[in-house]
C-alpha cells in the first residue's frame, strides 16, 4: 500500500512559479511510475506530466517547456516545477502512482494508476 501526500499549491500571479511535491510512503517507491494530473471545475481530469520508474518523462502539450516533473527516490518524492504559470493552469492538482512493469513505461491515463493523493489547489490570477 502506498500513501501519497501533495503539498506546494497556492495562489500565484500569472507568470509566476510554484513547485508541487508528492511524498510517498513505502519502501519500494523507486519501482513505481508516477504522474501529475489536474482537474478544473466542470472538466475531466487530465494528465499534466508523467515519469517512469526509470526517470523517462512525458508532458502534455499545454505545459511543455513550462513544467518539469522529477523524482528523488531517496526521499520517496515526486516534484512538479511549474514556471510561467497561466490562468488556465488553475485546477486541483493530483499526484498518482502505480507499480511499474518496466522502468521505461509511462502511464498517461488516470485509470492506469492505483494510488492517488488528496489533491492540492493551484490558482493563477491574471
Amino acid at each position: 500500500q502506498v500513501q501519497l501526500v501533495e503539498s506546494g499549491g497556492g495562489l500565484v500571479q500569472a507568470g509566476g512559479s510554484l513547485r508541487l511535491s508528492c511524498a510517498a510512503s513505502g519502501r519500494t517507491f523507486s519501482t513505481y511510475a508516477s504522474g501529475w494530473f489536474r482537474q478544473a471545475p466542470g472538466k475531466e481530469r487530465e494528465l499534466v506530466a508523467a515519469i517512469s520508474s526509470g526517470g523517462s518523462t512525458y508532458y502534455a502539450d499545454s505545459v511543455k517547456g513550462r513544467f518539469t516533473i522529477s523524482r528523488d527516490n531517496a526521499k520517496n518524492t515526486v516534484y512538479l516545477q511549474m514556471n510561467s504559470l497561466k490562468p488556465e493552469d488553475t485546477a486541483v492538482y493530483y499526484c498518482a502512482a502505480r507499480s511499474a512493469s518496466h522502468s521505461v513505461i509511462i502511464y498517461p491515463r488516470p485509470h492506469e494508476y492505483e494510488y492517488w493523493g488528496q489533491g492540492t489547489q493551484v490558482t493563477v490570477s491574471s
